[in-house]
């Protein structure tokens, strides 16, 4: 077995003058980014993965830890994304908490911090950030882009934003608009408890002692949404032992996430809808979903699938898992330009195989690695390492 890749020390991208969708302009942004893997010479083997909402570019690393769990089964030699092959970069999100310009940044200005100054950005700024740091590190193009949850809404972006940029976009427990009463409803959420923090003081809260308890309370809500006592069962019987299992989690976490952060994240998804785009894109897709999750349930495939396909002048590839984590079959090849989408079923045959020739972005499952699929275990919508568990990304030529 090739010896695991160790994740590069965190790098940063610095680019000036970034302008925004809504007309305002950044001074200066600063991107932060890890690596795994080989660059190729001409620098045609990169794979971008875009991490969720409280997440990070942790998230690649071996054995990595985020607030939303490792790719560690993901990101690796011989795994989804061979870093035998591809060369793994995961950029920290404009206005994260991980190393890029967030709000806890110093806005050079001022000389101070933006805190709840800093201005309204969008998933497309999100995305735009990252094609200027790959144009600044000499990468045209991508082999794929993956990513969960908020990473698939970047990803979904990327196709339509940069139609020419990648051979293909696999969007993990994701979906291509967020209602606008979702994402309002998300951000007047937060504000009611932030708001209540003694030290909130209008969001400028980082010389008042910070707002630490409310973003416990905040994620530990998060968490036991996303299944994590079903999870703790599995090794703690007393309710106490749990609770404090899940406050300990929800507090490393908290200490290292910025609350505002969070509020910027959270209205950048207000008004993100490419449905209307799907047109644009050129890329091949993947698009999974879980019949477990509890943010993106499998109906979204009834509605997300067709107008894929109608809009599609690329073989469009679907998943919708059960209990059974890793579906049969990916598609069925097409000779013509339109694809074909298909929902992928609950079992799992040895005898399958999937066509790489077929498509340019598709998963691979080894027989001897079928054995070992096992089910979403719980209602956990930052799981899907489950989805993908010991899968290959097998990208054509």
């Amino acid at each position: 077995m090739p010896t695991q890749p160790i994740a590069t020390e965190l790098k940063t991208f610095t680019t000036s003058d970034v302008r925004l969708a809504n007309g305002g302009v950044l001074p200066e942004v600063t991107i932060a980014y890890r690596t795994v893997g080989t660059l190729a010479p001409n620098r045609d083997n990169v794979v971008l993965v875009t991490h969720g909402n409280t997440s990070g570019p942790q998230m690649i690393d071996p054995c990595g830890s985020t607030g939303e769990g490792s790719w560690c089964e993901i990101v690796g030699p011989g795994k989804a994304v061979d870093t035998n092959r591809y060369f793994a970069i995961c950029p920290n999100m404009l206005g994260s908490s991980y190393g890029s310009t967030n709000p806890a940044s110093i806005d050079p200005r001022t000389g101070r911090r933006y805190g709840p100054r800093f201005p309204d950005i969008t998933v497309g700024d999100i995305v735009a950030t990252q094609r200027a740091l790959l144009d600044g590190l000499g990468i045209q193009r991508l082999v794929a882009i993956v990513g969960p949850s908020y990473g698939g809404f970047q990803a979904l972006q990327w196709a339509v934003s940069y139609p020419d940029a990648m051979r293909g976009i696999a969007a993990v427990v994701t979906a291509p608009l967020v209602p606008r009463e979702r994402s309002e409803g998300n951000v007047a959420r937060l504000m009611a408890t932030l708001s209540q923090d003694p030290n909130w003081n209008g969001g400028d809260y980082y010389d008042h002692g910070g707002v630490l308890e409310s973003m416990i309370q905040i994620r530990t809500a998060t968490l036991k949404t996303y299944g994590i006592e079903t999870r703790l069962r599995d090794t703690l019987t007393d309710p106490a032992d749990i609770e404090a299992a899940i406050r300990a989690e929800a507090t490393e976490w908290a200490r290292g996430f910025d609350a505002n952060s969070l509020l910027t994240l959270g209205k950048a998804l207000r008004g993100f809808d490419v449905t209307a785009q799907f047109g644009r894109i050129k890329a091949k897709v993947l698009y999974v979903l879980s019949r477990t999750d509890r943010l993106f349930p499998p109906e979204l495939g009834q509605q997300v699938m067709p107008a894929l396909k109608a809009a599609a002048s690329t073989p469009i590839i679907s998943c919708s898992t059960a209990t059974t984590a890793i579906p049969h079959r990916a598609a069925t090849h097409t000779n013509g330009r339109r694809g074909c989408a298909r929902s992928w079923t609950v079992s799992v045959r040895q005898s399958d195989r999937v066509s790489r020739s077929a498509w340019a972005l598709t998963l691979a499952f080894p027989a001897s690695e079928r054995a070992k699929m096992r089910a979403l275990r719980t209602g956990c919508h930052k799981n899907p390492v489950v989805v993908l568990r010991r899968a290959r990304l097998g990208l054509a030529a």
